[in-house]
């Protein structure tokens, strides 16, 4: 008999029992490839544990078989399975992967537990088991979340525990000095301090999450807006929360463990929240920290994440260059922004109707008197800041010094600004379409000081977004309505 070589693909999920283990899948695979005249190297055996069948993007080792099947010559004839629905149980994905092994690569799968030959019968009886497998796994989810549904209701512990606190038993129990943290953290937001200044205080502590990760604005928004501090637990029977903390999915339940932070700060928070939600991209950095005006603007179109700086002079898509977006949209400084304000300026001469993309009461449009001002405030804040953390011995005498010079020579710039401040061309303009062309000048202007475009770019767009390849920009501008 001719030996052949073959590939054994094994896959063990949760809830399967013992004798599905790894070694017993491999063990009668082994036993099917000696009796079929089937040579099983090591090196094709591909195992995913602890992994649900119902979707392949999540298992590494039938990608890693799947990319090896494609090589050529091909190096297997035929890839070994403990049942079918091991290898897929969405008959989608099983239709496709099958498909492209048999017809296009000549690699046949075969389950020796389920023996099937070329005939219609086991065309149909392979169909009519891939509709089981499905229909097992559909069935078991929606019993899986019921179940979890209920506890939820309940306020059972079904997450890991959140920073503050640790697990005992079903309950969570604070840890005194990661409580302490969070108390703080709830009191300086409260206070007006920002989501990104809290990030950089934690990481300044040399705190870590439990994942042993630094924080980010995104964490630190997180842990205010969780429930779980107030000895609630909250969970989403449609899936992950992500942002959405209002979802009306949401399961709000008291729960036993004990609270860090009281309902009146609880409250405070909220309410600053969503003060600071409606009139400003509070999850973004604050504008002294980004490094030009086109900082947080501009958006990839395929995934949506911001472009960031890469030098020497050049913008990427932060999702490209963290290997979640395969287009890399890099462009040069210089043309993004030309795009920009090429784009602007045909907008304010007539091009289609501008998209506005944000409505919240504003006193006013591009007003550059108000955005001189807001800076002076923000850097005057900033340096009752630094005052503090000299004080308190967090920052040192030379480090204080160098600091508070640049900050007072932007306050004198600013000053300098607002001094001899003269209207922009069309200032009295009222018409919507006047507000690029006005943004536009600004922008353009080499006179202009780096923290008057920031804001002025802010203020009245929301976001771009880039399709270099189809050398397109689009801005979906703010809207502002009158108190």
């Amino acid at each position: 008999m001719e030996t052949k070589l073959a590939a054994a693909y094994i896959r063990v999920s949760t809830e399967d029992q013992a004798e599905y283990s790894p070694d017993a899948q491999l063990s009668e695979i082994r036993k099917y490839a000696d009796a079929h005249g089937y040579r099983l190297p090591q090196a094709f055996v591909f195992v995913d544990e602890g992994i649900s069948g119902k979707h392949t993007g999540k298992r590494p080792g039938f990608q890693q078989m799947i990319g090896l099947a494609k090589t050529k010559p091909k190096p297997f004839e035929a890839i070994l399975l403990w049942k079918f629905s091991r290898f897929a149980r969405n008959r989608e994905d099983s239709i496709v992967y099958k498909s492209m092994l048999r017809r296009q690569l000549g690699i046949d799968v075969i389950s020796i537990s389920e023996p099937l030959g070329d005939d219609k019968t086991s065309i149909l009886m392979e169909a009519i088991i891939e509709a089981m497998d499905e229909y097992y796994s559909i069935n078991l989810a929606e019993e899986v979340k019921r179940g979890m549904t209920e506890k939820a209701r309940r306020g059972g512990l079904q997450n890991s525990p959140p920073f503050g606190y640790r697990a005992e038993g079903n309950l969570l129990r604070p840890i005194p000095q990661e409580a302490a943290l969070v108390r703080e953290l709830f009191r300086r937001f409260a206070g007006g301090q920002g989501l990104f200044p809290l990030a950089k205080w934690l990481n300044s502590l040399g705190v870590t999450t439990h994942r042993g990760g630094r924080f980010e604005n995104r964490t630190v928004e997180y842990i205010l807006r969780n429930p779980v501090y107030l000895g609630k637990l909250r969970w989403n029977p449609t899936g992950r929360t992500g942002r959405d903390f209002d979802s009306a999915d949401l399961i709000l339940a008291d729960a036993g463990h004990e609270a860090i932070v009281s309902q009146e700060l609880w409250d405070a928070v909220q309410a600053r929240m969503l003060q600071v939600k409606a009139q400003h991209k509070y999850h973004g950095r604050p504008l002294s920290e980004h490094r030009d005006w086109v900082s947080g603007l501009v958006r990839c179109v395929n995934c949506g994440s911001t472009l960031v700086f890469a030098k020497p002079h050049y913008w990427k898509c932060n999702g490209y260059v963290r290997g979640r977006c395969k287009t890399a949209q890099h462009i040069s400084d210089e043309k993004l922004k030309g795009m920009i304000l090429t784009r602007m300026g045909y907008d304010a001469a007539g091009g289609p109707a501008l998209t506005y993309t944000i409505v919240y009461p504003h006193t006013g449009g591009l007003d550059e008197e108000a955005l001189i001002r807001a800076q002076q405030k923000q850097l005057t804040a900033r340096l009752g800041r630094l005052r503090e953390a000299y004080l308190a011995g967090v920052e040192d005498l030379e480090g204080y010094k160098t600091a508070k010079k640049a900050m007072d020579a932007e306050l004198a710039a600013l000053d300098a600004r607002l001094a001899k401040l003269t209207h922009l061309p069309n200032q009295e303009a009222e018409t919507p379409e006047a507000e690029p062309f006005r943004c536009a000048v600004l922008l353009a202007d080499p006179e202009q000081p780096l923290e008057l475009k920031k804001a002025a770019a802010h203020a009245i767009m929301d976001r771009c977004t880039l399709d270099k390849e189809a050398n397109r920009l689009e801005i979906y501008y703010r809207l502002y309505l009158p108190e």
